[in-house]
Parts: structure tokens; C-alpha cells; sequence
């Protein structure tokens, strides 16, 4: 068993301008989680985020949107960590992912950013990239046949169909959170890209 997550962090950009961007899958998942753990979240400055606490096994878990912009997503984790004495093994980052198709998910722990601002930001803020992602496909301009640069296509809605896959993926995610949550990685890993569309 590994380190038990102590902090969830949705990752997306504030305002309703951004709500239903593909770049605010991370966020769409958060809400999620805090609605299966009964809670929910609650603007905190000092931690430039909405904040939301539950109780999972008699432990306190964190859940965060940073409500900053993405590439200052580092700030809220940051603070958060620091406040809380939180590792980065004990943190999960729920981001969008270019290179998984709609539907697709992966958990993994640490590696680069590919150019993902969010991801890079937090990285800088806690000096470490040691910290578990989950993945959330939302495909590539290219592979979907888009003419769109990807600034633009990650701040767009995606078409009915890739919603439906993402809405898919993030039940998917819901569904082993409480293996993440008791540290059993290997299990919830296994679960998630088993049931990983082709």
C-alpha cells in the first residue's frame, strides 16, 4: 500500500466563461468527488482556492480548484501543502490530457509536465514532480481530425460525442476514488485501465 491521498486537486480555469472547457475536466471531476463524499466547496482565499473537507476512515481529506488561472494553479497546491505538511505522494492533481483519447484515463505517479501549465505550475510551487496525476482524455486537435491550434481547442466545449466518453471516464474515476484514497494504487490503477476504451 502507498501513501493515502490527503488532498484531491481538480485543476480548470474559474468563471463561466470556462465552465464547460475541455481544460476544466479536472474541475468537472472534483465536483463529482466532493458530491460522493458529501461535501462541498467553499471559496478560501489565504489558499487562493475553493476549498472542501471530508472525513474518508476517520481521516481529513482535502479537495481543491485552484481559482487562480491554470498556469498559476501551483499557488493553491502550494499553499495547501505547506499549510497542511502534505507530501507530494499524498497530493492527486485531476487534469485534462491531450494524448488520451475522450474516455480514456490514466493514474500515474510523477513525470514531466508535457507542457501541461497547470501541472508545471505545481511542480515549481512544491519542487517536486512526485506527485500522483489522474489523467483525464480529452483527445488532440490531430487525432480527432480538428483544424484547431491547441490553445483554442482546450478552451472550447467538446463535441456532444467526446462528452459523452469524458462523462464516461470521469464515472470511471469516481468509482476507484476510494482505492486511491486507501492507498491501494496497484487495484485502482488496474480497475481504471482495464476499463480503458480501445
Amino acid at each position: 500500500m502507498s501513501t493515502p491521498i490527503k488532498l484531491i486537486v481538480g485543476l480548470g480555469n474559474p468563471g463561466t466563461d470556462y465552465e464547460r472547457t475541455r481544460h476544466n475536466a479536472g474541475f468537472w471531476l472534483a465536483d463529482e468527488v466532493a458530491r460522493d463524499l458529501s461535501c462541498s466547496f467553499t471559496l478560501e482565499k489565504s489558499f487562493a482556492g475553493s476549498v472542501a473537507k471530508a472525513r474518508v476512515h476517520g481521516e481529513q481529506i482535502f479537495l481543491a480548484k485552484p481559482q487562480t488561472y491554470m498556469n498559476r494553479s501551483g499557488q493553491c497546491v502550494g499553499a495547501l501543502a505547506r499549510f497542511y505538511k502534505l507530501k507530494p505522494e499524498a497530493i492527486l492533481v485531476l487534469h485534462d490530457e491531450l494524448d488520451l483519447l475522450p474516455g480514456q484515463v490514466k493514474v500515474k505517479l510523477g513525470g514531466g509536465h508535457a507542457g501541461h501549465n497547470g501541472l508545471k505550475d505545481i511542480a515549481a510551487a512544491l519542487g517536486d514532480l512526485g506527485f500522483w496525476r489522474m489523467r483525464i482524455g480529452i483527445g488532440h486537435p490531430r487525432t480527432l481530425n480538428l483544424q484547431q491550434q491547441v490553445v483554442d481547442f482546450v478552451l472550447h466545449p467538446p463535441r456532444r460525442e467526446d462528452q459523452t466518453m469524458i462523462d464516461g471516464a470521469i464515472t470511471r474515476c469516481r468509482a476507484v476514488m476510494p482505492l486511491l484514497l486507501a492507498g491501494d494504487f496497484v487495484k485502482a490503477t488496474e480497475q481504471l485501465h482495464r476499463d480503458n476504451p480501445a
